[in-house]
């Protein structure tokens, strides 16, 4: 006789194959549970090379790398939220840890992938051999939109590779990928030497081609795609979008406290947030301060605290800054990573990979900020409780934006959950 576990696991997939939605199959009980949020944007700090979570939100007891013995690379200091000791290179969020939120327990099963994990992180599932799943960044913009006319839904300012990017959704919820602060993206603008005339022969050019492939192919298809992608990057280039690149508007005091690159990064997506942007990732490890980033094996660990005191700084600075124009409750901010570093050194007195248990951390969105999820072990090698899986995060993050994680997007016309089982963390909503 099938077990009741095999009786709903059959029904689910037949369901499936005849094109029934998953969502449908939960009761009214289920729908009812989940949680709204109120963020209307979410800023997504990335610390690609993994960042170690005993040197950063989750301090223990020293260690010495020269003897041998496991543990925290710096000394912890107290913060704002009771009981949370951070590293002492963090002094700045430190004091102003009851807006944020720390999951010291997220964790995953890839331990010497960066590409695998950074995969994991951004579309909250394994990497498939036959579906690119779409990013997190990509199903915001897919489910939300922008708020304003004219503005992508998501900007990268970082690495553009096809984690980042909107797997089975298609180009439409792609990024607007962004390397220089001061200019906005270079490919919405004009080449060196092409006048308003040398323009004007060029659209004239084009709408030939574009009538002719209308007159053999209809009104349908790649032309009508081509069409609709260089009307919205005609938009982008306008001046509606390209001013928030503008970042002398800002008074030159605001400008130094968000400090370096990094920091005028962060400023920068807090003037995409105010244009409507809906999503925007801010990649951290950009200039390599300790000559490996966040990938700390070896000796790359000696100048560790630079990275740190950086993220310190600016972090620090975006959340005061949103707060004090009224946005810290509409705004997300998450800080992520691929995976953690365990307790003991290597053989250069750095550290390697450890997925079992890392930290993630929040701010703002309107959540209950001041709380610090799970425990780990002595040596945050385990975790003690409250586990939190990547799909937990996700949904945790597509409720504070007012997604359902249970919602369904299509590859094709198979139905995908849009988190991968996931459950939001319910502690975090008010």
């Amino acid at each position: 006789m099938p077990t009741r576990r095999d009786f709903l696991a059959g029904s689910t997939a037949l369901a499936v194959a005849a094109g029934i939605p998953l969502s449908s199959l939960l009761g009214d009980e289920k729908r009812s549970e989940l949680l709204q949020g109120k963020a209307e944007h979410c800023v997504f700090v990335w610390l690609g090379g993994g960042q170690g979570h005993l040197d950063t939100w989750d301090p223990k007891a020293k260690g010495d790398p020269k003897e041998k013995k496991p543990g925290s690379y710096y000394d912890s200091i107290e913060t704002a939220i009771p009981g949370t000791r951070v590293c002492e290179h963090l002094p700045r969020c430190a004091k102003i840890l009851d807006r944020f939120n720390i999951l010291r327990t997220v964790n995953h099963d890839v331990i010497d992938e960066h590409a695998a994990a950074t995969n994991r992180m951004h579309t909250g599932r394994p990497t498939s051999g036959t579906e690119q799943y779409p990013s997190i960044g990509s199903i915001v913009a897919q489910q939300r939109g922008t708020i304003t006319e004219g503005v992508p839904a998501y900007v990268l300012m970082g690495y553009p590779n096809v984690t980042r990017g909107p797997g089975f959704l298609g180009p439409k919820y792609g990024y607007v990928h962004l390397t220089d602060t001061k200019s906005g993206p270079p490919a919405l603008k004009r080449s060196v030497g092409i006048t308003d005339e040398r323009q004007a022969r060029r659209e004239k050019l084009l709408n030939a081609v574009r009538d002719d492939l209308r007159a053999r192919n209809g009104s349908e298809g790649f032309a009508a795609e081509y069409d609709a992608a260089i009307a919205a990057a005609q938009k982008l280039a306008g001046p509606e979008f390209m001013r928030l690149f503008d970042l002398d508007r800002e008074p030159a005091d605001l400008r130094n406290e968000f400090g370096g690159e990094f920091g005028q990064r962060c400023l920068l997506a807090r003037r995409l947030i105010e244009g409507g942007v809906r999503f925007i990732e801010v990649s951290h490890n950009l200039n390599f301060l300790n000559g490996t980033g966040w990938d700390v094996h070896n000796d790359g660990i000696v100048n560790q605290h630079k990275l740190i005191t950086e993220l310190d700084q600016a972090l620090a600075a975006l959340v005061l800054d949103l707060e004090n124009k009224k946005m810290l409750d509409k705004t997300l901010i998450v800080v992520a990573t691929e995976f953690g570093r365990p307790a003991q050194f290597d053989g250069g007195g750095g550290r390697g990979h450890h997925g079992k248990c890392f930290s993630i951390v929040l701010a703002g969105g309107g959540m209950k900020n001041g709380i610090t999820i799970g425990e780990t072990d002595e040596l945050g090698m385990k975790i003690v409780s409250r586990p939190v899986s990547v799909p937990d995060l996700h949904a945790t993050i597509h409720c504070a934006l007012g997604i359902n994680p249970r919602e369904e997007i299509f590859a094709g016309n198979r139905p995908v959950p849009i988190t991968d089982d996931g459950e939001p963390i319910r502690e975090l909503f008010a």
